[in-house]
């Protein structure tokens, strides 16, 4: 899809269009290091508080979990403004088929995922069939699903097994021992991933070299390495201390991260998503089924939306009509903060993951400083729209270039 011009393989520095995709990608992490580093000195130091760090991860996964969804909805052109609600009303199926009609938590989180395809499949048909646009079917789907999460949940449904408040409250503690006050099985995670992501990066760098292609600056190259190693080496030894270890939703969570990266960097459907966001119409001169893409992309988001169901409700251990609210606007940001862009076409998953977590942080060091609710709302709005600003500076930048 790129447009940027090929280079010989041993050449080892990017074109300057190249080079701008990439600080854009740095700009987005040292902003995360800065309100990381922020926060720790306006909270006195318990930001980073190892219990602290894992209830960011466990209260912030749903962020991750919709986000990945939204990123290729994003991408593709279009938005979704249900999932909140969505949320809630799964949440609300699940509730009564565990305490109403008596299934195993398995079954009713089953029963949310298939409750939750249908409720995608729904609005793909609309947007990919009708040709109506997601923001139109989605704002009335957020009206349908809340009103419908009203009705189902009359008052608050709780009382959930324990296996089930265990999926977003749990984690994996003392499977191998401990290193003094350190969970070994936590630290042994946080090596391995290091390991892989560093694996990955320069399996990654060398296949474009190897076509010629052109690739960032090797110092660019080894200052990411270590600096991503450095924060996963350190988020892992942080969590070895907590009183949980790994959390389950950092297990599900990764998962969905590696999942999802590999969808949209090497499947005939990932290109398609970016080849319809670039440019609808050549999309469909090339061959590519565009209705069924649409239709997938509002599916995923469905299924998604019932794995972030599962978190949240059983994070708060309980089921309300109220559950999801400001969900979808949390997910939205976390793209465009990641570096989507507003009129498609462009977006990565690594940058949407770190685009989380500052809303995660934002949501956790606003809440332990005690920042009013409102307060909090708005602030998360300026992010936002800073975001979205600084995405329309580099594209006005790159035409003038």
């Amino acid at each position: 899809m790129s447009t940027t011009p090929e280079v010989s393989a041993s050449a080892d520095v990017a074109p300057a269009a190249h080079r701008k995709v990439d600080m854009q990608q740095f700009g987005i992490m040292l902003a995360l290091a800065i309100i990381v580093v922020l926060f720790e000195i306006m909270t006195g130091g318990r930001l980073l508080m190892a219990d602290n760090v894992a209830s960011l991860l466990q209260q912030n996964a749903y962020v991750i979990i919709l986000a990945l969804g939204m990123l290729m909805i994003i991408i593709a052109g279009h938005i979704d403004l249900s999932v909140g609600s969505v949320v809630a009303l799964l949440g609300g199926i699940m509730a009564i088929a565990m305490i109403n009609w008596n299934l195993p938590w398995p079954v009713a989180c089953l029963l949310g995922i298939v409750a939750g395809l249908l409720v995608g499949a729904w609005q793909g048909f609309w947007v990919a069939y009708w040709g109506i646009p997601g923001f139109i079917v989605t704002l009335a789907g957020m009206l349908l699903f809340r009103g419908l999460a009203i009705v189902i949940v009359g008052q608050t449904i709780a009382g959930f097994p324990n296996g089930f408040v265990q999926v977003a409250n749990g984690g994996m503690l003392g499977w191998f021992g401990f290193m003094g006050s350190m969970d070994i099985f936590t630290l042994l995670i946080g090596v391995v991933a290091t390991v892989g992501f560093v694996f990955s990066q320069f399996r990654s760098r060398q296949r474009l070299l190897a076509h010629g292609l052109s690739v960032e600056p090797q110092g660019l190259f080894f200052g990411k390495l270590i600096a991503i190693s450095v924060l996963v080496l350190a988020v892992g030894w942080i969590l070895s201390l907590s009183s949980i270890g790994t959390p389950y939703v950092l297990v599900i969570c990764g998962v969905l991260v590696l999942a999802y990266s590999f969808v949209m960097s090497n499947t005939v459907f990932g290109r398609n998503i970016y080849a319809i966001g670039g440019n609808i119409a050549a999309a469909r001169l090339s061959g590519i089924d565009v209705r069924r893409s649409h239709f997938l992309m509002y599916v995923n988001m469905g299924f998604l939306a019932a794995i972030a169901s599962i978190v949240t409700t059983s994070r708060s251990g309980a089921a309300v009509a109220a559950a999801g609210q400001n969900f979808e606007l949390d997910a939205i940001a976390a793209c465009f903060i990641g570096g989507a862009a507003v009129s498609g076409g462009v977006g990565r998953v690594v940058g949407t993951i770190i685009g989380a977590l500052v809303m995660g942080v934002l949501n956790m060091g606003l809440s332990i400083m005690a920042v009013d609710a409102a307060w909090q709302q708005a602030i998360k709005g300026l992010v936002l729209l800073a975001a979205v600003a600084f995405d329309m500076l580099q594209k006005r930048r790159g035409a003038a270039a």
